[in-house]
C-alpha cells in the first residue's frame, strides 16, 4: 500500500534527500537566490531537475526549505540567544554568533539571510522578499525580548527597545557582510567588541 502511495506521489528515491537540502542551502549560501542556477543545485545535490522537482517543489520552494534548514542549522544561535538571561547577554551571544557563523570553516562565508537576495530581478522577487521577511521576523523577537529586559530592569527604564534591536541587528547583519568581504574571525570579533562597549546598563 505504502509503495503505491510513493509511486503515485512520486517520490523520488536512490538519494538522501536531507544531504540533498544541505547541499542546495550551500549552494544558495555561496551564490545567493539568483546566482544559483537549477543546474548548479542539481549538480551539488546530485539528483535530476526531475527529483528536484518532485522532492522539493520549484526553485522558490527549494529556497525556502534551504532558509529553514539554515536557521534551524548554522543560524540557530539567534534563537538561542534570545534565551539568555540578560540583554548584554542577548547581545553577546548574538554577536559572537555572527561572528562564528560567516566564518564556519569549509562553509561558505557570510550570511545566506543576508546574500541570498540583496540584489534581486523581478525573478527573484519572492525570494527578495521571503529574506526581508525573515530578517524583520529577527528583529521583531529582538525587540520584544528587549521590551522585557526593560520591564524587568535588567535595561533602563528610558531604552527604546526598537532603537537598540535594529542597531544590534545592523551590526550583526555588518558582520556578515564584511566576513562575505573577507575580513577574518579576529577582526569580526573586534567589531563585535567595539559595538558592546557602549551597551547601557540598568
Amino acid at each position: 500500500m505504502g509503495g503505491s502511495r510513493n509511486a503515485v506521489l512520486g517520490r523520488p528515491r536512490g538519494f538522501d534527500v536531507d544531504e540533498a537540502l544541505e547541499r542546495a542551502m550551500r549552494v544558495f549560501w555561496e551564490r545567493g537566490y539568483e546566482g544559483a542556477s537549477l543546474s548548479d543545485l542539481t549538480d551539488a545535490m546530485g539528483i535530476t531537475k526531475t527529483s528536484m522537482y518532485a522532492a522539493f517543489g520549484n526553485k522558490e520552494q527549494l529556497f525556502r526549505k534551504a532558509l529553514a534548514r539554515y536557521t534551524e542549522g548554522p543560524a540557530s544561535y539567534a534563537s538561542r540567544a534570545l534565551e539568555e538571561p540578560t540583554a548584554r547577554g542577548v547581545a553577546e551571544a548574538l554577536l559572537q554568533g555572527a561572528v562564528r557563523t560567516t566564518t564556519l570553516p569549509e562553509r561558505p562565508s557570510g550570511c545566506l539571510g543576508v546574500q541570498g537576495a540583496l540584489a534581486a530581478s523581478e525573478g527573484g522577487r519572492a525570494a527578495h522578499d521571503v529574506l526581508v521577511g525573515w530578517r524583520n521576523d529577527a528583529g521583531h523577537r529582538l525587540q520584544e525580548r528587549f521590551r522585557r529586559a526593560v520591564d524587568e530592569g535588567d535595561l533602563p527604564r528610558d531604552t527604546d527597545p526598537v532603537r537598540l534591536a535594529r542597531y544590534l541587528a545592523t551590526v550583526g547583519f555588518g558582520i556578515a557582510v564584511q566576513a562575505a568581504s573577507g575580513l577574518g574571525r579576529e577582526e569580526l570579533q573586534d567589531i563585535a567588541d567595539t559595538a558592546l562597549r557602549g551597551w547601557p546598563h540598568a
